[in-house]
């Protein structure tokens, strides 16, 4: 497949999918990770240009790999992790995140913003967990339902495009079945439909 127009299109964006600098903060503070003062082994995994990544050098005492796809994103990524002085704190992967180096139990936390339903909410949650230590985090988006009913046209469309979605319980119960524990929830981008 021939992604150099997908890549065309968001690779000057800061963001290649919903959030923001603030979303990723709040998302630390409930994880509890800025209080930590140990070194962690981190993934951010479906990193796209790295806005995430850097809010994550940022705030927490962390190695970070941050893996992508497409080189181009990573090469914007390191390109702004050398100006703004985190160089020595992230490492750049391309690669598939179904195909990860990673070895099992050896990361601390795996961060994914706007990117593991590329392969499925539930066999990420099930493939991520295998990577982190025991006590590890997992801290994910997903698109979620957040009403219990919508227009037909939208859920016709949605289920069409990506069967997993639902309510934000489903999803919930996917972490628990897998051992996780939840310590937040907030929706990164509200869509009022009337």
């Amino acid at each position: 497949m021939n992604y150099e127009l997908l890549i065309d299109l968001h690779k000057m964006n800061k963001r290649q999918g919903p959030g923001s600098d603030a979303q990723t903060l709040k998302a630390l503070q409930l994880s509890g990770l800025m209080t930590s003062t140990q070194s962690m082994q981190i993934a951010d995994i479906g990193c796209g240009t790295g806005a995430s990544t850097l809010v994550l050098a940022e705030n927490l005492n962390a190695s970070i790999t941050a893996i992508d796809l497409f080189q181009d994103f990573l090469d914007i990524l390191n390109a702004n992790a050398q100006k703004r002085g985190f160089a020595d704190k992230i490492t750049t992967q391309s690669g598939s995140m179904e195909e990860l180096a990673f070895e099992d139990g050896s990361l601390d936390v795996i961060w994914s913003e706007g990117a593991i339903y590329n392969m499925g909410f539930a066999k990420g949650v099930e493939y991520f967990k295998r990577f982190l230590k025991p006590g590890g985090t997992l801290a994910v988006s997903e698109i979620t339902w957040l009403t219990t009913e919508r227009p037909e046209e939208i859920q016709r469309h949605w289920d069409s495009e990506y069967p997993e979605i639902a309510i934000a319980s489903d999803k919930i119960k996917i972490l628990e079945d897998h051992g996780f524990i939840l310590k937040g929830l907030f929706p990164f981008a509200r869509v009022q439909l009337d």
